[in-house]
């Protein structure tokens, strides 16, 4: 895949805003606050600050949708886990994200964000377990792989897959904002996932 346009095309706010039906093919990044989802977006596209990153966990509250050369959408949702987010936005954060991942047409792969040097919590666990109900396969994305030592790593990733209980055909792919490793890899998945978009994301129902 050649990124040749990138542009942020909706932002959603998640209190108050109305999903819109962006007529493209759409692939969602999920995560906890600061895990580094604005930044894998800004090098997958190949763009320095077109997904804004922010020191501040929890301050990003919008689900913001990025057309990718006029052929699909990557759909930035909200960071989550972030205890100072005031409470009436943590409650009415949840609905509307699991009623996209439910309802969306649209969505074709959902890939779930988690930092390398964290053990998963309880909000990780649920939203891996909203992406299977949602009918989809998690693509799990491990971030900051550079922080740790490479000898840590095979570790640390064994430590994730227990945590969540990630079955064996659940990939995960290593990825370092700072090195830009994995990128080509994660770019590999997304054209998989588009290639067969009319078999769309989910999985089929057996009989």
């Amino acid at each position: 895949m050649i990124i040749k346009t990138a542009e942020l095309v909706h932002t959603v706010g998640v209190t108050t805003g109305k999903l819109p039906d962006t007529g493209l093919p759409e692939i969602a990044f999920a995560g906890r606050s600061n895990v580094g989802k604005s930044s894998l977006i800004n090098v997958l596209i190949q763009r320095k600050s077109l997904a804004r990153t922010s020191s501040t966990p929890g301050k990003t509250q919008t689900i913001n949708f990025y057309r990718i050369n006029n052929e699909f959408c990557l759909v930035d949702l909200p960071g989550y886990g972030y205890a100072q987010v005031k409470i009436d936005f943590r409650r009415a954060w949840g609905p509307m994200i699991e009623r996209y991942l439910r309802g969306s047409e649209r969505l074709k792969g959902v890939c779930l964000l988690l930092d390398i040097r964290r053990t998963p919590n309880e909000d990780d666990s649920l939203m891996y377990e909203w992406i299977v109900n949602a009918g989809f396969k998690p693509i799990v994305i491990v971030t900051k792989s550079d922080k740790i030592k490479r000898s840590q790593v095979k570790k640390s990733i064994l430590g994730i897959k227990n945590a969540l209980r990630i079955t064996g055909d659940t990939e995960v792919f290593l990825f370092s904002a700072m090195n830009r490793s994995g990128r080509e890899e994660i770019i590999a998945k997304l054209d998989e996932i588009l290639d067969i978009e009319e078999r769309g994301g989910r999985e089929d129902d057996e009989d």
